[in-house]
C-alpha cells in the first residue's frame, strides 16, 4: 500500500483538496485532529505531558487543559520544541497503527494530511508527498476570511513558522496548485489516477 503525505501552508486548501480525494475513496489520516485525540487518549503521551509540564497540563475532569499548554508552550520556543518533541513521535505511532488497519482492508493508497509535514520529520513514514501550493498574499486573505478571531499579524506569524512555500515545492512529489487560476478538481483525479498506478509498483525509498 502506497502511503502518501499532503502538506500546505496555512490557506493552502490542503483540507479541500483532502475532502476531495475523500470522495474517491481515499482514505485520509489527519494529523492534526489525531493530534489532539492522542493528546487525550495515549497514555505514553499523556504521562509525558504531566512529567514535562506539571499537572495544570490536565483538567480534573481529565480533560487537556489547552489554554494553559498553549499560553506555556507557545510563548517559549524551548518548551515548543519540547511539546513538539513529545507530541510528533506518538501520533507517528498513532498513525502507524491505523495506515496498518487500511493496509489489511485493501486500500491501494492511503493519505496522511500534515500542516508541519517536513518540520516535524513525519514525512520520512511516507512514500511520497503532495505540496498544495498557492500563494501568500492569497492564503493570507483566505484565512482572514475563515477566520474572523485572527489578524494580518497572526496569520504572519503563523506562516513565518512554517517552512517556506519554496522549500516545500522543492521537497515535494507532486504539487495541487489552488491559487484560483488552476481548476482544482482535474489536478486530484489525474493525480488519483497516477497514485494508482504507482501502487501496484514497486516504490523507491525517500530521500529527502
Amino acid at each position: 500500500m502506497l502511503k502518501v503525505g499532503i502538506t500546505g501552508g496555512i490557506g493552502s486548501g490542503k483540507s479541500v483538496v483532502c475532502r476531495l480525494f475523500a470522495l474517491l475513496g481515499v482514505p485520509v489520516y489527519d494529523a492534526d485532529t489525531r493530534a489532539k485525540w492522542v493528546m487525550h487518549h495515549d497514555a505514553v503521551l499523556r504521562n509525558n505531558l504531566l512529567v514535562a509540564f506539571g499537572p495544570e497540563v490536565y483538567a480534573p475532569t481529565g480533560e487537556l487543559n489547552r489554554t494553559y499548554l498553549a499560553g506555556l508552550a507557545f510563548s517559549n520556543p524551548e518548551k515548543l520544541a519540547h511539546l513538539n518533541g513529545l507530541v510528533h513521535p506518538r501520533v507517528g505511532h498513532d498513525f502507524a497503527q491505523w495506515a496498518a488497519a487500511q493496509q489489511q482492508a485493501g486500500h491501494p493508497y492511503i493519505l496522511k494530511e500534515a500542516a508541519l509535514m517536513f518540520e516535524s520529520g513525519s514525512w520520512q513514514q511516507l512514500d511520497k508527498v503532495i505540496t498544495v501550493y498557492a500563494p501568500q498574499e492569497l492564503r493570507q486573505q483566505r484565512v482572514l476570511r475563515r477566520d474572523a478571531h485572527r489578524t494580518l499579524a497572526d496569520v504572519t506569524a503563523i506562516i513565518g513558522k512554517q517552512l517556506s512555500e519554496e522549500e516545500k515545492l522543492q521537497r515535494a512529489d507532486f504539487v495541487i496548485y489552488n491559487n484560483d487560476d488552476q481548476l482544482v478538481l482535474p489536478q486530484v483525479l489525474g493525480l488519483h489516477q497516477h497514485l494508482l498506478s504507482l501502487a501496484t509498483a514497486p516504490v523507491a525509498p525517500a530521500t529527502r
